[in-house]
């Protein structure tokens, strides 16, 4: 694929997604007409990260009412469809805040909720740029002018995003201004976010990289072979406290032992401002599938019974500073 990668766009009057699910080994856009379509497409992450499943969600508002129109619905089915596209993951609050934000343009129409979606997706990629240059400024302040070895978990990149990314973005512009050094990149288990998706990124981008076990990051960090380790969110409370996917808690853990930074960046829409903190984010949990079989090949007894989380809870305390498109907030400790 040649040009900017673009995770979510809106080509031809419908919602376009590149296919998540099959990257690195293929590259494959889909269209979609139906809103059911967009809601599987979600849940079984084509479209993936918080800000990319937000801008997603805002322009299947426009979908929705497409299909209303085309299928004869009254105002209560097509308000049914739009609240089943924000419930769709219910951890990432991107997705129902984007979803909102639309919907009360309803009134005037769908020219003006298109026009709404397509300023989401502006935002968002204005965001990754205005991240990308605090989140290296801090870096740069807290640890010196220097090539960095950086640790990251999961994907945020242009994948998650419509930007050059969250925590990716930053890394990006290590790298644009001569302080990055290598990236150390957690698989990601179950669904090898990282090695599928983050390595893919970075290949793209000529970053020099190399793939770890999500196991052999708390060994990486303690050895003295990461400098920081930044990740994304996909709900951030007031205090801090940020869910981001599975294993984020324990490379936080990790720097607070080892003493290194620890950032979370994230666009301000991820902040939940309904919550002072994190203990009533909901944690979405997946299917047994995910863990038992692999591309369809079975790698567990058949029945086995899974704890598959995917998300975990970093307490703020572990968290150095949430980087956003406004500023750095750091983290009073207590």
């Amino acid at each position: 694929m040649s040009g900017p990668i673009k995770a979510v766009d809106w080509i031809d009057e419908k919602l376009t997604l590149l296919d998540q699910t099959l990257i690195p080994l293929e590259e494959k856009y889909h269209s979609y007409q139906e809103v059911n379509l967009i809601i599987e497409a979600i849940k079984k992450l084509v479209v993936r990260g918080a800000p990319a499943i937000g801008v997603a969600g805002a322009y299947a508002v426009v979908t929705a009412i497409d299909q209303a129109k085309r299928e004869n619905l009254n105002s209560d089915q097509l308000e049914d469809l739009i609240d089943a596209i924000g419930d769709a993951r219910p951890t990432a609050v991107n997705l129902s805040w984007a979803v909102e934000r639309v919907r009360k343009f309803l009134p005037s129409g769908r020219s003006a909720v298109l026009e709404e979606a397509h300023q989401i997706a502006r935002e968002d990629r204005l965001s990754g740029d205005l991240m990308g240059a605090i989140g290296s400024d801090w870096l740069i302040e807290k640890l010196g002018k220097k090539p960095l070895t950086l640790l990251t978990h999961c994907n945020t990149g242009s994948l998650a995003t419509t930007s050059i990314g969250t925590a990716l973005g930053v890394i990006r512009t290590m790298q644009s201004r001569q302080a990055l050094k290598e990236v150390f990149v957690d698989e990601t288990r179950p669904l090898l976010q990282g090695s599928r998706l983050t390595a893919w990124e970075l290949m793209k981008s000529n970053i020099s990289y190399r793939i770890l076990p999500d196991s052999a990051a708390t060994m990486a960090i303690m050895n003295g072979k990461i400098d920081a380790a930044l990740i994304g969110a996909d709900r951030i409370a007031l205090n801090g406290d940020s869910a981001n996917k599975i294993g984020s808690l324990a490379v936080a853990l990790a720097c607070h032992e080892a003493g290194i930074p620890f950032l979370v960046v994230a666009p301000e829409s991820t902040v939940d401002r309904n919550l002072q903190d994190g203990s009533s984010i909901h944690i979405e949990i997946r299917s047994d599938d995910e863990i038992n079989y692999f591309k369809g090949i079975q790698v567990a007894p058949i029945g086995s019974q899974t704890f598959n989380p995917a998300f975990d809870l970093t307490p703020a305390k572990y968290i150095s500073a949430v980087i956003t498109e406004k500023r750095a907030y750091e983290i009073a400790k207590a």
